[in-house]
């Protein structure tokens, strides 16, 4: 679902009511667990956090207009879709979530490369959520960006 909005606060205003808790719950984790440096925005029309020109000034390699995404959040058809680029770009951290995730959900982790999806709001595991958020700096993630994806273009 693609949702018209300059804040993420508009952003909200416009999700089912259903997923609206469940939602803003992710983006306070994200608020208190991401280290400094990342910025709250609207990306790709869904709220979540960018790494600033101020820390990469090239940007993000498809636009460099746009900061370089790292995480976003979206209310979609059928489920809430966390999108993490860091477990796309690092196995190790994927690994590391595919394990964890099995110890806190009954059911079976349904994602794709980075898209992360709950069709359940009630088997969200924020207390994964809040620890994945943790694990990665902008720092870190500028490097690992730098390495998986501007040196292949």
């Amino acid at each position: 679902m693609n949702y018209k909005s300059a804040t993420i606060e508009e952003y909200l205003d416009q999700i089912p009511s259903e997923r609206k808790d469940a939602i803003k719950k992710i983006l306070d984790l994200m608020e208190q667990n991401l280290p400094k440096g990342f910025e709250a925005r609207i990306n790709y029309s869904m709220p979540g956090y960018v790494v600033p020109h101020s820390l990469f000034p090239a940007g993000y390699h498809c636009d460099p207009k746009l900061p370089l995404p790292f995480i976003n959040i979206a209310s979609q058809k059928n489920f809430i879709a966390l999108y993490h680029m860091g477990i796309y770009a690092n196995p190790e951290l994927l690994q590391w979530f595919q394990t964890e995730y099995k110890k806190h959900v009954p059911s079976k982790l349904d994602m794709g490369k980075s898209c992360i999806r709950f069709k359940k709001i009630e088997q969200i595991p924020y207390e994964l959520l809040a620890e994945l958020f943790k694990k990665m700096t902008p720092e870190e993630w500028i490097e690992i960006y730098k390495d998986a994806f501007v040196k292949s273009n």
